[in-house]
């Protein structure tokens, strides 16, 4: 299939902070045909005088999209920062359009000029773009020779992405601060995060931060340790969660419905498998339920959806599930509306510590089948002046796909 797009009316033109002199001949030819340029003051601002009508894009830029595409059908030049598909723009405005509609002319990315700069391996390094996201998506990446490229909105989130990895334990690393790469106003400085008192830094901006210090270090494994999540008691404990997460067998870009979430750790963990990944969890104590929303700001993963309701009263709307983990709330009812609701091919997983919901596991393994285990550990305690077994209340964990 031929990609050329020759009916596109909307040109996307990546633009750095040389401005004109670093387009390329077809963003020149789009800009020399437009009948209209839109774009933010800061882009507008590095060309030369434009005899087409301009339109500044609005903020938040979600709010810019539907004045765009009231122009269907001119000739269209948007305006947008060095590589528009790398958490720029692009993606947002061409989610609305057919493929034949647009065409798109990448500049350089920051990412790729801040590497040029530094001298780093982009494909070594963490790339993200945290203008309107929170510094918390840094904390899986933080480790102690790990190298990260992030771009912030200006110096006040630069001064703030500072503070957060001195508290974190990760002061001692080299920041790397990089303003206006690409023009004339082009800035690099390094200074130690704990040290940073930089008060005129220019936008747009860019930190390369090199990783160092004594903070704690997010384990990659699944069965982090329990202290790693706030919580009342209500969580699944670090050995039985490696095993539940074992059994859920997370895939990248799958949903899955945490039912009775309690502190939030497996579907947490579940984010923490791939970036794409997507959870929902059901939590009816709203303690609890904020308490979750908590533990997923702080270990990155913000994207973790929190719902209330009672298990076996409302199921989550939206898109049906990949996987379901059945923490609290087990009881015939919900698994008959699970089985009668979800789509076959869904994998569920529930655990079971009381007698009665061991019994009501077992009775449904007898009729679904799947594979049902008894997980019994016990920890080393004191005993007397030598050590002995405390076992802990057995879990029996039935596993199945509908």
């Amino acid at each position: 299939m031929s990609d050329p797009v020759p009916q596109a009316w909307l040109t996307i033109v990546g633009i750095g902070e040389d401005g004109m002199d670093g387009l390329c001949a077809a963003s020149r030819a789009a800009l020399a045909a437009a009948e209209l340029v839109v774009g933010s003051p800061r882009h507008l601002a590095l060309l030369p005088a434009l005899t087409c009508p301009v339109i500044e894009w609005p903020a938040p830029f979600a709010q810019g999209v539907a004045a765009l595409l009231k122009h269907r059908g001119q000739r269209v030049v948007m305006l947008a920062s060095g590589d528009p598909f790398w958490f720029g723009g692009g993606a947002t405005v061409t989610r609305d359009l057919a493929r034949d509609e647009w065409i798109a002319h990448p500049a350089p990315s920051t990412f790729s000029l801040a590497a040029a700069r530094l001298g780093w391996s982009l494909q070594e390094t963490v790339c993200l773009g945290l203008h309107a996201a929170p510094l918390d998506r840094l904390r899986p990446h933080l480790a102690p020779g790990r190298r990260a490229l992030v771009l912030v909105r200006d110096g006040h989130a630069v001064r703030a992405l500072a503070q957060y990895l001195a508290r974190l334990g990760f002061g001692p690393s080299p920041l790397h601060v990089l303003e206006a790469l690409g023009g004339p106003r082009e800035r690099v400085r390094k200074v130690a995060a704990q040290a940073l008192d930089f008060a005129d830094i220019a936008h747009p901006v860019a930190v390369g931060i090199d990783c160092a210090g004594a903070g704690p270090v997010l384990p990659s494994s699944a069965g982090r340790q329990d202290d790693w999540f706030a919580h009342d008691g209500q969580i699944t404990k670090r050995p039985v969660r490696a095993l539940t997460l074992s059994a859920l067998a997370p895939r990248p870009g799958e949903l899955l419905w945490d039912i009775g979430a309690g502190s939030g750790s497996i579907a947490i963990e579940w984010l923490l498998c791939h970036p794409a990944n997507r959870a929902c969890a059901m939590e009816a104590d709203p303690v609890r339920a904020l308490r979750a929303r908590a533990n997923a700001a702080s270990l990155g993963v913000d994207r973790l959806e929190i719902v209330g309701g009672r298990a076996g009263h409302a199921l989550p709307g939206g898109p049906m599930p990949d996987a379901v983990f059945i923490g609290g709330g087990l009881s015939d009812t919900l698994l008959e509306q699970l089985w009668a609701q979800l789509p076959a091919g869904v994998r569920l997983v529930a655990n079971a510590v009381t007698l009665e919901s061991e019994a009501l596991l077992a009775r449904w393994h007898g009729t679904k089948g799947g594979e049902l285990l008894r997980i019994e550990l016990a920890d080393a305690v004191p005993l007397g002046s030598r050590q002995g077994w405390r076992a802990r209340y057995p879990v029996v964990q039935w596993s199945v796909s509908l």
